[in-house]
């Protein structure tokens, strides 16, 4: 990355939003006061979490949801600072520009990809792209291509699945379009028809119908039914909200929570083949006093209940892990609130008894 390109994304990068659901995570950008993003990121839901470089993870709502021109916008509950703000190229695209496409893919926090316009509009079906060789994944969807003054040209929708870095972005100039209509209508919970085109306010939908046009709207179903989690999904997040947890927020995926207990971090996991690990990294294996740790862990090992110590690679972990069907929410209630318990106890013992560096945790979230 040249000198020019790592100034703009570090004038940049307050602006850039995660984004992730119970279905799978993407990218945003703030213009205004308004994330944008994809509506295929936000997966139909009215609630999803974002994060920014100065706002720590927090529920923000879909005010705004377009299959049509796949556009969501969002709304934070806490106003996000940013010292050089985004805005909306005017200048045309041409072949050949420079562009940065910056965003979360597979998790991987502010990753930046540099390339060039290939095709300055390219049709795909009724709307018009972007096309560009900047390397783009899972994960960057939502996120700005920029242009070399910085500015917003398009938002990286799609790629061409097993191809050489073929990316598409809507131009800025229908991301225009659809900010000025959506502002027109001072007033939030709407949805674009994606037969008639015509912007729809919630409130007046009867029945999942479009009541310009009567064309079924699978997103005002999916807005009305949220998320509903079932089975074992469902008791674990019961006896997670019944321990104070807040589920919303703790929520990684359908099968995956993460949360901060004290000076602990607790995952919890449900795993295909019907086993559930709710564990916490306590510290990695000292150089020194190796044989006394592990005589203190055994020897505990021996007298806790349900509960129980591991070591993966040079990582010591608290588990509890137990199969699905043998899941209570008497039995997980008692051995989470333990763990919870538990965990910032014994890593503050490891830590100062036998000197054990504390864990690391990589940036995948």
């Amino acid at each position: 990355m040249n000198t020019t390109t790592q100034k703009m994304v570090e004038q940049t990068i307050e602006s850039i939003v995660q984004i992730t659901n119970p279905y799978g995570s993407g990218s945003g950008f703030l213009i205004g006061e308004l994330i944008v993003t994809n509506s295929h990121v936000v997966s139909g839901l009215k609630e999803v979490l974002i994060s920014t470089k100065t706002l720590p993870k927090t529920i923000g709502t879909v005010i705004y949801d377009d299959p049509a021109f796949d556009l969501a916008f969002i709304r934070s509950p806490i106003s996000i600072e940013c010292k050089n703000p985004l805005i909306l190229s005017e200048a045309p695209v041409q072949d050949g520009d420079g562009v940065i496409a910056i965003g979360h893919p597979y998790g991987l926090n502010y990753s930046t990809t540099e390339g060039i316009v290939s095709k300055a509009s390219r049709l795909q079906g009724e709307v018009e792209y972007i096309q560009f060789d900047a390397a783009i994944n899972p994960g960057n969807s939502g996120g700005p291509l920029l242009n070399d003054s910085a500015e917003v040209i398009g938002v990286n929708t799609f790629i061409i699945q097993n191809s050489n870095n073929l990316g598409f972005a809507l131009p800025s100039y229908t991301l225009k379009e659809a900010l000025d209509q959506f502002n027109a209508l001072k007033t939030e919970d709407v949805i674009r028809c994606g037969s008639c085109k015509n912007l729809i306010v919630e409130s007046t939908i009867q029945n999942d119908y479009c009541p310009k046009c009567g064309t079924k709207l699978d997103v005002a179903k999916r807005r009305r039914e949220g998320y509903k989690p079932s089975g074992v999904v469902a008791l674990i997040e019961k006896i997670l909200a019944a321990l104070k947890i807040n589920v919303t927020l703790s929520r990684r995926s359908q099968r995956s929570w993460r949360f901060e207990m004290g000076s602990s971090r607790i995952d919890i996991n449900y795993y295909d083949n019907g086993i559930v690990i709710a564990d916490s990294a306590l510290c990695r294996i000292p150089q020194e006093n190796i044989e006394a740790l592990y005589d203190y862990l055994l020897g505990e090992n021996s007298v806790l209940e349900r509960l129980q110590f591991s070591i993966n690679e040079n990582t010591v972990y608290l588990s509890y892990v137990i199969v699905d069907s043998s899941l209570s929410e008497t039995h997980g209630m008692w051995a989470l609130r333990k763990l919870f318990d538990s965990a910032p106890r014994y890593q503050k013992h490891l830590i100062e008894s036998f000197n054990a560096p504390e864990p690391k945790f990589d940036e995948f979230e």
